[in-house]
């Protein structure tokens, strides 16, 4: 009886360690978050408790434990500092990161719209214009001057964002100037005005990166390693198209076409992309790892922020037998087969006064 009354005591205690364990176990993983999941918005109306807050996560199934959401936010001092307003929140998110949201955004946090134009790099860039040299502002100058963050914060947060989606594993640190250049989306935002810069940089790093990553689709993915490519390489070569197309979107997927005819053909030793040349020129050194007249293939890394189009081109680039393009001052594309017809064409529209170079050197 005793004996009997020993294994019974031993397999409840078994069942309790084991109820225990996975207990600990799933509130942990709650806690710390997962991959990137599903986006969710809610919204938490004025006057809602820390703990309606917490059911109300629990049921978007943004958390998976109400109460231990509530136990984390009361060590740490959070739960009196929650907004209200509308939030957007990832299944992924860990609580802190959940918790910063709610104690910076919100109704009572102001937000300022943001455009930032295709084809725009984080730093400024500097171009002839009708014969002037004209700054363009580059992703950090547009937030600056926006009053979003300052330049410093901005690049601060660009450095120290970890790069562990599928997307971002496959950008160069080391190699490249920035690792998320061409990673932020262009695109017109709604950030957040804070008083603090530095969180206000993060939250739009973590903004335009997500924003990337929602275009690229599986099929992208996909289509890439079927070209042979991955997909920052393809990220590489529409940062390119983008800048040589300018505000031609219809022509980027001739010139996609080109540029990989180039890359495929034994007679072409470089890419010879124009805008190529200038990139380095922003970051005050003599570098030419992006210089595509001087190294061969794709540079090590995008140049800008390319928009979906270009994407999609350097993706689905038009067949032809087209080496060679030109353009003339109004931005018109000329594409040829061989050196030949190129230089005709330029001797025509030099003749005529519609040649590029002429246009900008007045």
């Amino acid at each position: 009886m005793k004996k009997n009354f020993k294994i019974i005591i031993i397999s409840v205690l078994a069942v309790v360690l084991a109820a225990v364990i996975g207990v600990s176990a799933f509130f942990v993983t709650d806690m710390t978050g997962g991959k990137s999941g599903a986006d969710i918005k809610i919204e938490i109306k004025k006057g809602t408790y820390a703990s309606q807050i917490a059911e109300i996560l629990g049921d978007e199934g943004i958390i998976s434990s109400p109460l231990g959401f509530r136990i984390f936010s009361k060590i740490k001092g959070y739960e009196s500092q929650f907004k209200y307003g509308h939030y957007e929140f990832n299944t992924g998110d860990s609580y802190e990161e959940i918790a910063k949201k709610l104690m910076t955004q919100g109704e009572k946090a102001p937000t300022i719209p943001v455009t930032i134009p295709e084809g725009t790099g984080i730093n400024d860039f500097v171009k002839n214009v009708d014969g002037k040299q004209v700054t363009v502002l580059g992703i950090a100058s547009i937030l600056e001057k926006a009053g979003v963050c300052t330049k410093a914060d901005f690049i601060a947060a660009l450095n120290e964002y970890a790069l562990e989606t599928k997307l971002l594993s496959g950008a160069k640190n080391k190699v490249t100037y920035y690792a998320l250049e061409g990673y932020l989306f262009p695109e017109t935002y709604e950030f957040y005005k804070l008083e603090d810069s530095k969180a206000a940089a993060k939250l739009v790093v973590e903004k335009m990166v997500k924003e990337t990553e929602s275009r690229i689709t599986d099929d992208m993915y996909t289509k890439a390693e079927q070209m042979g490519y991955t997909m920052h390489e393809i990220l590489t070569m529409a940062s390119i198209i983008q800048m040589e197309a300018g505000v031609d979107t219809n022509s980027l997927p001739k010139i996609a076409g080109v540029f990989y005819n180039r890359l495929k053909s034994p007679n072409f030793t470089t890419l010879g992309s124009s805008p190529t040349i200038f990139y380095g020129d922003s970051f005050e050194q003599d570098d030419d790892r992006y210089d595509t007249y001087k190294i061969k293939g794709l540079p090590p890394g995008p140049l800008c922020s390319p928009g979906i189009k270009a994407i999609k081109a350097a993706l689905n680039p038009e067949g032809s037998d087209y080496f060679y393009f030109v353009t003339d001052k109004n931005g018109k594309f000329y594409f040829h087969k061989t050196y030949a017809e190129q230089n005709a064409t330029i001797a025509n529209l030099k003749q005529n006064g519609n040649w590029i170079y002429e246009y900008y050197n007045k």
